[in-house]
């Protein structure tokens, strides 16, 4: 299967694109996030120093201040002032970059500097000469100053970070809109080399929009939105690889429909992914939208027993009204798992029952709450505390009921679908081009996506936690999706059974099923520990890309958290990386004999490097310090392999050509040789600088792979060539004699 190019890794992706693997394309925006990085970074400087500025003035006000708290307060007033400095050079800079909104950031920056150096100047001890009469020193005479100073300060930083997170916005719907204009041009393309250029830029542009869009999820202190960022972004990335794929079966089959019909999909759920991101960056809403994640059960019973609890402090905080009438849609949400048909008849037996308690409990909890606002007795009281511990436990039941009954459903649908059975015979009927078992098995393709679909949406109401909800819905949206686009790849297949690209299209998409498959038996794993009141940490969202997570893959490695900057990195790193596969699949479909040895070499390297890739978001074959080494091991072998059949090939070459094919091959041999000698130095210090070096080397290797696969594809055409002529000469030869 071809390594397709993703756009984004979680904590900020971002990297060159395919064919400008060296710079990614920035083009329209000078200022980047790195600026807003640093922009934070002082922020988070300047804020702890003001506090301290105001502890330091409080403290043992009327008193004199010795000669250690006066050089304390004038070092606090200096490095004030040397921050707001470093803050207003980052703020120039992005006024310099963004002219609409010059004046405004110009103007915040003057205020900055100006309350930075009243604040210097009131902290300045050389400049005093308030002396008492025991020869101490007494300052901050004018401490309305210095509060008056620390506020305006504190004013203007916040207008030039709102000012710059217009910048960042502007940045991100600017480079969304530049995907999309250049994916309308995708559709269009009518040939395979207009669609690789055209697919080179659109690689770049999905890289920027990773990058900024990845640099934004981590800002955002919203849970529920750092979820549904992280979940588009997913859809982008998987997406992008699909779009590739279907693409490129169009363009090989103009005429089949089912071929349209599978690159429309991923098109238009790729648009629908792109305007949920600006959704989240500008924060609207489309006309008529609805929260649906605001639909779950447990969210419903947790909210409706705060209610019945406040009661306690105050009888008059609810209606009654209001109560049955909150239970009442708790109820109908749970008739979603007694008319599943997918729940066991004892399950939806024991719901009903419960559903029935609960009704009962909360009625008789308001009839006991009504009398105990008339009698206001210590007895009443007692009786109402009764009820409300009845409710509850009525409640919980009930809850805990339809957490097993999704968690069961569950659990039993993956284990029976483990093995991914009728995907496998929909890839065998594709490649014998049965027509009748493919509607056999699209028909059974389409029940399993149903039980998905379903199982999705009952676990949405016992997840337990917003971001965990928006999880279900995405797992429910993909199944409900890409059911329908691997039926359609199937079918391409079917009608084209000698096809590669239709193969390889149907596998992409199979990928992407059994990707969800995966994702979704830690998802049960996540909701039952927050269920049980396990979760002591915050997960990443199953569907964000996770850079890092080889940090948790290398289990015998225990080095510091990266922070933010060094996820990213690693993540541009690893993106960059699997457009460059990418680009040496788009070269190696160009020759006919594909098991060639420099053919079959420079695959080996594509996949491998694929799955390095794959190790940056912690996923793949790659889980351990052990298995990287290998790794790279492996990788350089194959490299000095390819290079040996390169170097064979240049002896059918003349003089010129083979002097040209050297020069290339000796660029790449010095790189195999030098990845042998990093994964000689140890892993156990470092590891995050370790594992940039070995994608920066193999990124550098793969760009080296694509030209040679180019130049030695024309070269063997030429040879070939020669070769005809000089046989139809020999021929005509032997005629004449």
């Amino acid at each position: 299967m071809a390594a397709s190019p993703v756009p984004g890794g979680g904590g900020g992706g971002g990297g060159g694109g395919a064919g400008a693997v060296h710079s990614s394309s920035t083009s329209g925006f000078a200022f980047d996030s790195g600026l807003e990085i640093r922009t934070r970074s002082v922020e988070q400087t300047l804020l702890p120093l003001v506090s301290q500025i105001t502890t330091l003035i409080n403290h043992k006000d009327n008193t004199k201040k010795s000669d250690k708290t006066l050089q304390a307060i004038q070092r606090v007033g200096q490095a004030v002032n040397l921050a707001v400095g470093r803050f207003v050079k980052v703020g120039e800079a992005i006024a310099n970059e963004n002219w609409d909104l010059k004046e405004e950031i110009n103007i915040a920056c003057i205020e900055a500097k100006q309350a930075g150096e009243t604040i210097a100047a009131l902290t300045d001890v050389t400049k005093l000469n308030h002396v008492e009469s025991s020869g101490q020193i007494t300052i901050l005479t004018d401490k309305t100053g210095v509060v008056q100073a620390a506020r305006l300060l504190l004013s203007s930083v916040t207008k030039v970070l709102l000012l710059a997170d217009r910048v960042v916005i502007k940045q991100i719907v600017t480079s969304r809109n530049k995907v999309l204009a250049t994916m309308e041009r995708l559709e269009k393309v009518n040939s395979f080399q207009e669609f690789v250029q055209i697919f080179s830029q659109f690689g770049n542009e999905m890289v920027e929009f990773a990058h900024l869009t990845g640099d934004r999820q981590n800002d955002l202190k919203d849970e529920k939105k750092k979820a549904s960022m992280a979940v588009a972004r997913a859809v982008l990335e998987k997406g992008t690889m699909m779009l590739l794929t279907a693409s490129k079966t169009c363009l090989r089959h103009p005429s089949c429909d089912s071929a349209h019909k599978n690159k429309e999909g991923v098109f238009d759920r790729m648009r629908v992914a792109l305007d949920k991101v600006i959704e989240i960056v500008t924060e609207s809403k489309p006309n008529g939208e609805t929260d649906r994640s605001s639909v779950s059960v447990f969210t419903g019973i947790k909210e409706l027993k705060l209610n019945i609890e406040a009661l306690w402090e105050n009888l008059y905080f609810e209606s009654k009204e209001n109560l049955a009438a909150a239970l009442e849609v708790i109820l109908e949400r749970v008739e979603d798992f007694t008319d599943s048909a997918y729940t066991s008849h004892e399950h939806r037996e024991r719901i009903l029952e419960l559903s029935t308690q609960a009704r009962t409990e909360l009625q008789q909890f308001i009839s006991v709450w009504m009398q105990a606002q008339s009698r206001k007795t210590k007895s009443a009281a007692e009786e109402l505390e009764l009820t409300v511990l009845r409710v509850s436990h009525s409640l919980n039941q009930l809850r805990k009921e339809l957490h097993h009954t999704a968690m069961q459903l569950a659990a039993d649908l993956l284990k029976f679908h483990a093995d991914h059975v009728v995907l496998k015979a929909l890839k065998l009927t594709g490649v014998e081009g049965n027509l009748e078992a493919l509607a056999e098995y699209a028909c059974k393709l389409s029940e399993q996506k149903e039980q998905l679909v379903e199982t999705c949406r009952l676990l949405r109401h016992v997840s337990g936690t917003e971001p965990l909800e928006i999880t279900c819905i995405h797992a429910e949206e993909t199944f409900q999706v890409t059911g329908p686009q691997i039926i359609s790849a199937a079918e391409t297949l079917t009608l084209h059974p000698s096809s590669k690209i239709a193969k390889e299209n149907l596998d992409v998409f199979c990928e992407a099923w059994e990707s969800q498959i995966s994702d979704m038996a830690t998802l049960l794993r996540e909701i039952s520990d927050v269920f049980k009141g396990r979760r002591g940490e915050k997960y990443d969202h199953l569907s964000l890309p996770r850079p890092m997570k080889n940090n948790a893959n290398l289990k015998s490695l225990k080095p510091d958290k990266p922070d933010s900057e060094e996820q990213a990195k690693i993540a541009k790193l690893g993106l960059k990386l699997a457009l460059l596969t990418s680009d040496t699949d788009c070269e190696l479909e160009k020759w006919e004999d594909q098991e060639n040895e420099i053919a079959r070499h420079g695959r080996n390297m594509s996949r491998m490097a694929y799955s390095l890739y794959l190790f940056t978001r912690g996923e793949g074959p790659l889980k351990t310090s052990h298995d990287l080494i290998h790794f790279l091991e492996g990788f350089a072998a194959e490299g000095l392999k390819l290079t040996s059949n390169v170097q064979s090939f240049s002896k059918q070459l003349k003089d010129d050509d083979k002097l040209m094919l050297l020069l290339e091959i000796n660029k790449l041999i010095p790189l195999c040789h030098q990845l042998q000698t990093i994964t000689k130095t140890s892993l156990q210090n470092k590891v995050f600088l370790k594992v940039d070096k070995c994608i920066t080397k193999i990124r550098s290797m793969m760009a080296l792979v694509v030209q040679l696969l180019s130049l030695c594809y024309k070269l063997l055409k030429k040879v070939e060539s020669n070769r005809w002529v000089s046989v139809t000469k020999k021929d005509i030869m032997d005629g004449k004699t």
